[in-house]
């Protein structure tokens, strides 16, 4: 068995909840709620830049010149396309960057992006891998699945083509490449898993913290 089927194996439970979800079903038959996207949207111009910054951790911790590379291209994508997707969207509703920033990061997105870059600083390479790894991984597989089916919102099929479309699926598919590759102890291993496990269950969170448009509890 290769790593990455035993990674997804260990993920598999939370993606099919992933899939269930009202958001993501909304996205693929057009009833989302535009404002629970708008928040989305929001959310992701808060999220990015951090998620930016783990991979570049990630590259800083890299064990190997291929990873390095890796690593740091795509903390460059993230702030190249998926930012851009983000600004473009955010145009769809009137708003730019700057408008966007001014509202709080809600508390997930706090959590996840914390998370993230705590862990890709201060763990081992293996603890940054496992925990940035879901985040490519359920967005290709949930693009995959959802451009099969299409959206009849032109909204929500454009933010599909982009995770749905062969660009990021090839890099996705470079990334579990390079996780086969990897000699790690079964320590390493186990560690991976449990980061694996916290990543995808964020990402479960931060869609449905969309859904319920979430905000702070207290002033």
């Amino acid at each position: 068995m290769r790593f990455r089927d035993e990674l997804w194996r260990a993920m598999d439970g939370i993606y099919r909840q992933i899939l269930r979800h009202p958001f993501l079903e909304g996205l693929t038959d057009g009833s989302l709620p535009r404002e629970a996207f708008r928040h989305y949207v929001m959310q992701e111009a808060h999220f990015l830049p951090d998620y930016a910054r783990a991979l570049a951790a990630c590259a800083a911790r890299a064990p190997h010149p291929q990873a390095v590379h890796r690593f740091a291209a795509d903390s460059a994508r993230t702030v190249e396309v998926e930012h851009s997707l983000v600004v473009e969207l955010l145009a769809a509703f009137g708003l730019d960057e700057v408008e966007a920033l001014k509202s709080p990061a809600a508390p997930t997105t706090v959590g996840y992006a914390s998370y993230l870059v705590r862990t890709c600083s201060l763990g081992t390479f293996a603890e940054a891998l496992g925990a940035i790894v879901p985040c490519y991984w359920i967005y290709a597989r949930v693009g995959e699945k959802l451009l099969a089916e299409s959206s009849p919102d032109p909204l929500y099929a454009w933010w599909i083509e982009t995770y749905g479309g062969e660009d990021y699926q090839d890099t996705v598919a470079g990334v579990l490449d390079l996780l086969d590759d990897l000699s790690l102890s079964a320590e390493e291993r186990e560690r991976l898993l449990e980061r694996a496990v916290t990543t995808a269950r964020f990402e479960w969170m931060f869609w449905d913290a969309a859904w319920r448009q979430e905000s702070w509890p207290c002033g």
